[in-house]
């Protein structure tokens, strides 16, 4: 799961914090004394575990067994707190309840219903994948991380995500929570720290018996972390600092997908008085809306392709 999570850091003390939290500092530590040993890493599988049965989190996404249900709440969960999926995803689903419903809706119709999730671009590809499903994999969504990623916008990551959690499968995949976990606990030392050296570690902690339930705890643990400590994720080569929203282009897009899902047929007039920007920035927007395949123009008006 490519999730993204609130995180604040705690004062608390030692004596106050989460359990889970007092084990990973011991396997720090002993990182730290005598490098990553297989009682190091027997410790912290046992730990996460341990936490997670006493501690799991509840999201609906955690109780079904629909594969096509477990691919839209990854799509989802990427980039999207998860307290705001939670609002979205059963209105999606009772929406689009299978795959083939979601195929055969109209573009306006899925973004209309992702409203309010953000990066609109995953709910495109989203209604592809749906479509690409149907027309090629008999409207069954694909088992393996391979076959996943011949699915429109799925990399390795959440090709991972989905046949985790969709099948069981032993897949090795990284998103953020993850990230944040593995460098605190395994890189106390290290200022950058590249997905190779953490992939390589996700692989050899993976519990095999039962791999959803794993990420599952993995997740919950990284959130706990990301509580406690900021973002250790930021020691990633990965990470870079997200630009500014507000008076973004990124907004502008946004603002005019909704102003045509309320209004079809809306002209440029129109929309640079709706969405409150510039007539050129406007104009590019739309032009790059057009060529995305998002919008569509007849004469001088707009519409939802």
């Amino acid at each position: 799961m490519i999730h993204s999570e609130e995180h604040m850091t705690s004062g608390d003390t030692t004596q106050s914090r989460p359990r889970l939290l007092q084990q990973l500092e011991a396997i720090r530590s002993l990182v730290e004394a005598g490098g990553v040993t297989d009682e190091a890493l027997k410790a912290f599988q046992q730990a996460v575990l341990e936490h997670y049965r006493v501690h799991a989190r509840p999201f609906p996404w955690r109780d079904i067994s629909d594969p096509y249900h477990i691919l839209v709440s990854e799509i989802m969960l990427q980039q999207t707190q998860t307290s705001r999926v939670e609002e979205k995803f059963p209105a999606f689903i009772a929406r689009f309840p299978a795959v083939t419903d979601l195929a055969g809706a109209s573009l306006h119709e899925v973004l209309e219903e992702w409203q309010g999730l953000g990066y609109n671009r995953r709910a495109k590809f989203l209604h592809s994948m749906a479509r690409d499903i149907v027309e090629h994999h008999a409207g069954c969504v694909p088992q393996t991380p391979e076959a996943l990623q011949s699915l429109p916008g799925i990399g390795p990551n959440t090709a991972g995500s989905i046949a985790v959690y969709a099948f069981d499968y032993p897949a090795v995949y990284i998103e953020t929570n993850i990230r944040a976990l593995f460098i605190h606990v395994f890189f106390p030392q290290s200022d950058t720290v590249p997905d190779e050296a953490i992939h390589a570690l996700v692989e050899k902690t993976l519990y095999r018996q039962k791999p959803s339930l794993w990420y599952n705890a993995l997740m919950d643990a990284g959130v706990l972390v990301k509580k406690q400590y900021g973002n250790p994720a930021r020691k990633s080569t990965m990470h870079s600092r997200q630009s500014t929203f507000e008076g973004s282009r990124r907004q502008v897009r946004g603002r005019i997908i909704a102003a045509l899902l309320e209004e079809p047929g809306a002209g440029k007039i129109r929309l640079q008085r709706t969405v409150d920007a510039q007539t050129s920035v406007v104009s590019e927007v739309l032009d790059a809306l057009m060529a995305e395949g998002f919008v569509r123009r007849e004469g001088r008006r707009y519409f939802i392709a």
